[in-house]
Formats: structure tokens, sequence, C-alpha cells
């Protein structure tokens, strides 16, 4: 199973460009940070970000591709969910701090890392500077891997860089 998840990782990165930085790996788990400056302001970075998750979270990095639905319900307790039209659903992360238009931290394992039983802390600093605003997202995963994680974090990282990636493009398009 571990050859193929890693292989479902590898083929994600073909889809988008790339923006990655493995800061931490460990033999419990790793730490992953990717940043983007868009133009627009704080407000409606922020607004982006939650309400049209849809939007811009890539639908290659989903279970049911078009098929699904993304939400983000932006109190401590939301979800960061994704529903299909015949009521199949998942719950990507569980939401546990907000800051509103400053900071958001989910829980959980996305894609993949659910089911090798892996969790982490998903944080996204939102900072206004005078390009516009400056979005940070940073990942800390733990777990156990029989085969460690030196392999494992670049990838998840370069995926966390394409799914950020899909916010930038997205604002930048509109």
């Amino acid at each position: 199973m571990r050859r193929s998840v890693l292989a479902f990782l590898l083929a994600s990165l073909c889809s988008g460009p790339l923006s990655a930085e493995v800061q931490h790996v460990a033999n419990t788990g790793f730490i992953v940070e990717n940043r983007i400056q868009v133009s627009d302001d704080v407000a409606t970075t922020w607004q982006t970000f939650v309400e049209e998750v849809d939007n811009w979270w890539p639908k290659d990095h989903s279970w049911w591709l078009d098929q699904g639905t993304f939400s983000i319900e932006p109190r401590a307790g939301g979800c960061f969910c994704e529903m299909a039209s015949d009521g199949r659903s998942a719950e990507h992360m569980r939401i546990s701090f907000v800051d509103p238009q400053k900071m958001m931290t989910m829980t959980g394992g996305l894609g993949p890392l659910q089911g090798m039983g892996m969790f982490g802390a998903l944080t996204f600093v939102f900072t206004e500077n005078e390009n516009g605003t400056e979005v940070v997202m940073t990942y800390r995963v733990n777990g156990i891997n029989p085969d460690g994680f030196a392999e494992l974090a670049p990838i998840v990282d370069m995926v966390q860089g394409l799914q950020i990636g899909g916010l930038k493009t997205f604002l930048e398009a509109n």
C-alpha cells in the first residue's frame, strides 16, 4: 500500500506549478511550508480562501474529482469537507482555530495520509504587505511510517505547493 500511495502522490506532482520547502524531517513526522504572494488585499484573499475553496482547490486532489464540492466552515469545530452529488462525503480536515483574515488551523490527514494513519496541523497565515497579501501554508505531520519520512515529506510538500498555488492562480485570474 505504501508504494501505491507514493505513486499516487508522485503522479499528482505533474498537475501544476510547484513552490516547496521541507523544513524538517524526523522519525515521527515532518514539517513542510509553502508561500504565495498575491496582489489582493487580505480581506479579499481570506474571503476567497474560505468562500470559494471549491473554485481554487485542485479537483485532482479530491476524492471525487469534478463530482465533489469543497467547503470550509470558518469556525472552531468546522469542517473542510467535500460532498459528492450522490451523497458521499469526506471530512478532509477539522477546523481547530480561526482568527479571521489572519490565521486558520485545520487538523487531520489530507488525502492518502488519512489512510496511512497520519495526523497533522495545517496552518494558513495571512499577512497584508505593500504588495498585497502573503499566505503561508505550514503542515506539521506526525505518525508512524516504516519507510520513514525522507521520501514522503518532499512529495507532500510539492502537492501542498499545488494546492496553495490553486488559490494564487484563482485570485490572479479574477
